[in-house]
């Protein structure tokens, strides 16, 4: 193959991961206007709603781990596509379920399909980035971010117009439709690692776990500002119901925004500085968010901390995927799970602390998180092995 042809297959496969970094953020934003009604339809509590929430998460972290062996046996372009034709069918799935006992099972499998294609595409988008010899792993996620919210925009018109089932049937044309477009020019390592009989494994090098953490710390005070900040806002600096409601659009917004610069930022500074940048703005802006006196001053810090934190797990995944001896894919899928956790299930411990202590603490702790992942950013090193 002459270079020509390879750098054009390349930059197809660019924007097949872009493409599949959307469809994967658009089923999810799809999911988050869909929530009221499902509550409605099937006549459950709020305290039901969670547990049911929690499911969706579980099967996402459940999927993640034996995701790294899949990659690893057919390669990450074989593992995207399998997930992807799953997850077109899954809000569907969920949107058909009568009661509790089909829904539980429903949002297990929509969680699980999702959260293996997600550690898949990641893994093809670090396969990109070597062959292009530049970052793209934050621009991919900021796709995501806008799949996500074309997903929630789009849903609530839809929703609101011909109901939840009209809904997801258009969901699951579009979703299908980009995967038979875009799918097929995504590019797959150049051969698969294939051991006789291979085995479901966690990774052996212990880089990949402290990776992991960082990636953990840093998604854990993304999940809390989720979760939390509106009823920060609310109980404890006075605000009224829409502005509480600034605080994640402001934090979501600076983020998506910083994701598409972000590719730029890190290849002209690299991995390290970049990382240990944005671990400082992180922190500083949660910090100042702990202690605001106002409600306003609360969000602007929120989207401040968002610039800073938009790009630690896109850095922390690039890094995994190019430990030396490791499968990309087997150590994306530990790092995806430690990682997904902080968003997935430290927000719910969170909330139970909270409850006693009040959120300007928790948000002044979580600062302590991002300060911890400044201090391990050399750790990040191997993310720029693919720029350099």
């Amino acid at each position: 193959m002459d270079a020509a042809t390879f750098r054009r297959k390349a930059v197809y496969g660019r924007w097949a991961v872009a493409s599949a970094f959307f469809f994967n953020g658009f089923l999810v934003g799809s999911w988050a206007p869909q929530i009221p009604v499902f509550m409605t339809r099937l006549g459950i509590s709020e305290f039901t709603l969670g547990l049911l929430i929690l499911v969706f998460g579980i099967g996402a972290l459940a999927s993640m781990p034996w995701c790294g062996y899949l990659i690893e046996k057919h390669g990450s372009r074989a593992v995207v596509k399998g997930f992807a034709i799953f997850c077109s069918f899954s809000l569907l799935l969920v949107a058909l379920a009568p009661n509790v006992i089909s829904a539980a099972p429903a949002l297990f499998l929509f969680g699980a399909v999702i959260g293996g294609m997600d550690v898949a595409m990641n893994a093809n988008a670090v396969e990109v980035e070597k062959k292009l010899s530049r970052a793209v792993m934050s621009s991919s996620h900021g796709f995501w971010s806008l799949g996500g919210f074309a997903g929630g925009g789009l849903g609530g018109i839809l929703i609101e117009a011909h109901g939840h089932l009209a809904h997801a049937v258009v969901v699951t044309i579009i979703a299908i439709a980009i995967g038979l477009i875009a799918f097929r020019f995504m590019i797959t390592e150049e051969a698969p690692v294939r051991h006789e009989k291979q085995k479901l494994a966690f990774p052996t090098n212990p880089l990949i776990y402290l990776i992991g953490l960082m990636a953990l710390f840093s998604m854990v005070p993304e999940g809390s500002v989720l979760d939390w900040a509106a009823l920060y806002l609310r109980q404890e600096r006075g605000a009224d119901i829409a502005t509480a409601g600034f605080a994640f659009a402001a934090f979501s917004g600076t983020m998506s925004i910083m994701r598409f610069l972000g590719d730029g930022v890190r290849d002209r500074f690299g991995a390290v500085n970049t990382l240990r940048i944005s671990a400082l703005i992180g922190a500083s802006g949660m910090l100042a968010a702990s202690i605001a006196p106002t409600s306003w001053i609360a969000i602007l810090a929120f989207a401040f901390s968002g610039l800073g934190i938009a790009n630690m797990v896109p850095i922390a995944f690039s890094a995994a995927g190019n430990q030396k001896g490791t499968s990309s894919g087997v150590a994306l899928s530990m790092v995806t799970l430690m990682g997904y956790s902080g968003i997935l299930v430290a927000p719910s411990a969170i909330g139970f602390v909270g409850g006693k202590t009040g959120f300007g603490p928790i948000y002044m702790v979580l600062a302590g998180l991002l300060v911890v992942v400044f201090l391990m950013a050399n750790l990040a090193r191997s993310a720029d092995q693919k720029v350099r």
